[in-house]
């Protein structure tokens, strides 16, 4: 964070997306996983730190026998709002993905470049299949010819925060979505 950036403070908007419209959407997608997947198993991968409310709600919405749940952790924002476009591992995945349906989970496809990444990363550990499910896509800040397979809400170009999504660690315990405002 720059000297600049420290003395800007910052304050919530108005939420976008509650609470109820979250639980019902999770609830549709996992439904719509459950039933692209009947009779297979399937493992979620979690992108951490801020797919975990998420991937929490989505794999009690999926009604599916076999279904596991590993975690990545990369970084490609470090402390700052917008992404550097250099992905580094920071965990790996325990299991072993070979021959096996993996369905990433994202908080949010934003640029898209960490997501590229690990699609191309992934798909060298030569899965059965691989698809996305992002709780929010933003299109309009896309880098990359990457797209959701599972699409919860789309959302404006805005730095959004809750459900997950963070700023510097702070907001990520909000049970609804909302929008950070900068104030001088």
């Amino acid at each position: 964070m720059t000297a600049a950036q420290s003395k800007k403070t910052y304050d919530l908007s108005d939420v976008l997306i509650d609470e109820k419209a979250i639980a019902s959407r999770v609830r549709e997608l996992g439904a719509d996983i459950a039933r692209d997947y009947e009779g297979r198993p399937v493992i979620l991968v979690g992108i951490l730190k801020g797919c975990v409310p998420f991937i929490a709600d989505l794999m009690r919405a999926i009604d599916l026998e076999g279904l596991e749940v590993d975690f990545i952790s990369v970084s490609s924002y470090g402390r700052s709002t917008k992404s550097s476009g250099v992905v580094r591992i920071l965990k790996d995945l325990d299991c072993d993905i070979k021959g096996k349906d993996v369905i990433i989970v994202e908080d949010i496809i934003d640029s898209g470049l960490t997501l590229s990444y690990l699609k191309e990363y992934f798909e060298g550990r030569n899965p059965n299949s691989l698809r996305i499910c992002a709780l929010l896509d933003k299109p309009s800040r896309r880098k990359t010819d990457i797209r959701g397979d599972y699409i919860g809400f789309e959302v404006e170009d805005k730095f959004i925060v809750g459900y997950g999504l963070d700023m510097n660690q702070r907001y990520r315990h909000l049970p609804f979505v909302t929008w950070v405002k900068e104030e001088k």
